[in-house]
């Protein structure tokens, strides 16, 4: 494992990793870096950290300190001196005739290095501009011809999306694009609606690319002649996203219908006519193509017809009110009980008190009621009655002698014999 910094000279520039050297550096802390064209000011974009040996090219620039006070004026500087040099080498190239359009100019840390940025339809021979900058700067001068992409990442601007440009804003590097890949996502060929403000197709082409090919392996072609729950027919058109497909039916003249690609079964794929040994299924088999979303589901979830979210809302708030009133009289029953019987007090009878006086004498009268009632129901016959009596006087007997123990506990035996 490498110790490493990830540092970036420009906004939506390529990252580069140096060797920290000890320092540590915070993400968003400016830097001065070691580089084979001399010391460069950067930003720090990822902080101190491991990576494998294999994804670094060794041997690792050095990081050679943090940004000062000193540097950060000094690059204030550079830049100012840079828009003097365009307009300079703008009338320079004016005087030669040369067929060039200049983008950008762009100074070293130390002001050693001048490097113009130009694009050109063909080759250009500058070789005469060279020396007369160079006689005017009296530093090291770099003409670098680039394309309509690298101008437009310099430039910077708004995309048709309305948006600043990728390319500028945090793509690393330029990924192929091709006209495939628009025929893929179903767009129009039009090179006015699919290309770029550089006049090349949109970067943004790129990005989807991976999830259009997948659904495209899942779904149908136009034209290809499949099975679906109202009969057979070919397809029409095909919504990739959704992954839906609109299906013309044989033996209907309405219009297409709509169908998830889970409902169709593909006959043909592409174009081509109905195969001749064809036998349409019957409709029962047809039908069970049919998707049925689980009933299940829908009742867990409490998603009848009402697909608002309001409506859930109203009816979620309706369950919530009608268990607060059943739990209501609940609690309020246990609190009078615990009063009537005087086992607890407290919290209980605080409950109580809250009850008003009539509620609580409506309720004594209905347990009187209840009692003289389940005494007239129950009414014992004279054997029951004997039994009764015979088991209570069993009883008493039972408790009798402890009970008389229990008060004369300091008596003797014999006075216990005798009262037996």
């Amino acid at each position: 494992m490498t110790e490493i910094i990830g540092v970036r000279f420009k906004t939506g520039g390529k990252q580069y990793y140096f060797d920290p050297m000890g320092l540590t550096v915070a993400n968003g802390q400016n830097v001065i870096v070691e580089t084979g064209k001399g010391l460069e000011y950067g930003t720090c974009v990822r902080p101190n950290g491991f990576v494998n040996d294999q994804t670094v090219v060794q041997p690792l620039r050095p990081v050679v300190r943090l940004a000062t006070e000193k540097d950060e004026k000094q690059v204030k500087e550079n830049q100012r001196k840079e828009k003097e040099a365009l307009g300079t080498c703008q009338k320079l190239i004016e005087r030669h005739g040369l067929e060039m359009k200049l983008v950008r100019a762009e100074y070293s840390f130390d002001g050693s290095k001048i490097i113009f940025f130009f694009t050109a339809e063909g080759r250009v021979d500058f070789r005469a501009l060279v020396k007369d900058l160079a006689g005017v700067f009296r530093a090291r001068i770099e003409l670098r011809q680039i394309g309509v992409r690298d101008e437009a990442r310099m430039l910077g601007g708004l995309g048709i999306c309305g948006k600043p440009f990728c390319c500028a804003q945090f793509l690393d590097e330029f990924q192929p694009v091709s006209i495939k890949m628009a025929k893929t996502q179903n767009l129009s060929l039009n090179p006015t609606k699919i290309s770029g403000t550089c006049g090349r197709l949109m970067c943004c082409l790129k990005y989807e690319q991976c999830a259009y090919e997948d659904a495209v392996k899942r779904c149908p072609k136009q034209e290809s002649f499949v099975e679906c729950p109202d009969g057979v027919g070919n397809v029409s058109s095909v919504d990739l996203l959704k992954e839906r497909v609109k299906v013309r039916l044989e033996d209907s003249t309405e219009q297409p219908k709509s169908y998830r690609v889970s409902e169709i079964r593909v006959v043909r794929n592409g174009k081509g006519k109905r195969p001749e040994d064809y036998v349409a299924p019957p409709k029962e088999e047809l039908e069970k193509l049919r998707y049925v979303p689980p009933e299940a589901e829908r009742k867990s979830r409490g998603l009848g017809e009402e697909r608002d979210l309001s409506a859930l809302l109203d009816r979620y708030l309706e369950q919530q009110g009608h268990r607060d009133m059943e739990e209501r009289p609940r609690s309020a029953n246990r609190s009078g009980r615990r009063r009537r019987n005087g086992k607890k007090e407290g919290k209980g009878a605080a409950a109580g008190a809250t009850i008003p006086q009539e509620q609580a004498k409506e309720r004594q009268n209905l347990v009187g009621e209840k009692v003289q009632a389940k005494g007239k129901t129950a009414q014992p016959g004279k054997e029951a009655q004997k039994e009764s009596s015979a088991s209570g006087e069993k009883k008493r007997r039972r408790h009798r002698p402890h009970h008389r123990r229990g008060k004369s506990s300091g008596g003797s035996k014999g006075e216990v014999q005798t009262q037996e």
